[in-house]
């Protein structure tokens, strides 16, 4: 019996799971465990959401991977022996393997500013999201601090000042929000912030959180009566601590064919995998994380019919971003994710955004089908139910 091990059940541990019992489902010689922290699935792309006050369609992990065979267990990843190829979970017990997938992906980095971890709110799970939903229903007034000008940042400032009109939403970015974007994109993104009432602040390093608000480099001081840190990443020293080579962020380094360079029976995919392409290494997102599984998982099942996996190619195509309900932006880019000239905005991007988040394993395998732009199924996402 071959045993397959997925850590995390994100959208790329739960691609590769999909993806891989399509390709073994005749076999009886594979057994695939799932492991994962919570029942519930992730929906992060729609976390801003719920972090508004908004109530989402529930989607349960062991209810999609009904009939399918996978065996999941709810616990803790507490350790990895990667020469012996065992995990340990929730300190209590261990599971073999023989290929393990590592898919634990990205938390928020809580770490590098003082009192973050203290006094701010995060976006790594819908309880954290139902947190800041609660103290920001119990307001009656007062300013909301958004720190961080990435497409998550942009996102919750807009759900939150569009559903509390009350409140005073700031957005704190180093640079204009969304440097990624174009020039014209950008400034209708800008646009569409105020319209919403959202005030931004460029150049405006954090250096401080406190328990009533932000402390800035400068010396400033922005009161906030709720701080929502959107600003950086970090993934888990665990790979580090195995022995498997990871780079300076701690993502573990591989091969052309996502194999981890010092552990080849190791598959590292989405935010925890440094996967170099011809324009550099990717960035960890949905849009490049769930191509990254499903070469995995073709990579696994091409290996247990004795062949070599291929190689792994990835080009990015768009960066969508909602702001609010009723208005959003999509970037569409280069595979090097540089922006193209062309942009979508308005009702239109709307429904783009809104089938992008909704289900974006379908998204992505009809985009892959669409000439120059280089498959997966999986039940639909929670849309708003209020």
């Amino acid at each position: 019996m071959h045993k397959i091990l997925i850590l995390g059940a994100g959208y790329t541990g739960m691609t590769a799971t999909s993806a891989l019992v399509g390709r073994v489902k005749s076999r009886d010689d594979v057994h695939i465990t799932l492991v994962n922290p919570q029942a519930r699935f992730t929906e992060r792309l729609r976390l801003h959401q719920i972090a508004s006050g908004q109530t989402l369609a529930t989607l349960q992990i062991p209810d999609q991977l009904e009939g399918t065979g996978v065996h999941f267990v709810q616990g803790w990843v507490t350790g990895i022996d990667a020469g012996a190829q065992k995990v340990r979970i929730d300190d209590a017990y261990v599971v073999d393997y023989d290929t393990l997938v590592y898919a634990l992906g990205s938390v928020t980095d809580t770490v590098t500013v003082p009192g973050v971890d203290q006094f701010a709110y995060t976006l790594d799970s819908a309880q954290d999201a139902t947190l800041i939903a609660d103290h920001l229903n119990s307001l009656r007034g007062g300013t909301v601090a958004v720190a961080g000008g990435g497409l998550t940042g942009v996102e919750t400032a807009a759900e939150i000042a569009e559903r509390y009109p009350e409140l005073d939403v700031v957005l704190l970015s180093r640079q204009l929000p969304a440097p990624m974007m174009g020039q014209k994109a950008q400034e209708r993104l800008l646009a569409g912030l105020d319209r919403l009432g959202v005030r931004v602040y460029a150049d405006a390093e954090i250096v401080k959180v406190m328990p009533d608000g932000v402390a800035l480099s400068t010396g400033q001081t922005i009161e906030a009566r709720a701080t929502v840190w959107t600003a950086g990443v970090r993934v888990s020293p665990m790979a580090g601590a195995a022995g498997l080579e990871v780079d300076d962020r701690g993502r573990i380094v591989t091969d052309e064919t996502l194999r981890s360079v010092t552990h080849p029976n190791v598959y590292a995919v989405g935010d925890a995998a440094a996967i170099r392409q011809g324009y550099g290494v990717i960035h960890g997102t949905c849009q490049s994380g769930i191509p990254t599984a499903v070469h995995a998982a073709a990579s696994i099942a091409r290996e247990l019919k004795d062949k070599q996996p291929k190689k792994f190619r990835f080009g990015y195509i768009h960066q969508p971003v909602s702001l609010g309900r009723n208005d959003a932006v999509i970037q569409f880019t280069h595979p090097d994710d540089s922006p193209k000239r062309l942009y979508l905005a308005g009702r239109w991007a709307v429904a783009y955004k809104e089938t992008v988040s909704s289900s974006p394993w379908s998204t992505y395998r009809l985009l892959k089908a669409l000439p120059g732009i280089g498959a997966m199924t999986w039940r639909r996402g929670g849309r708003s139910t209020r």
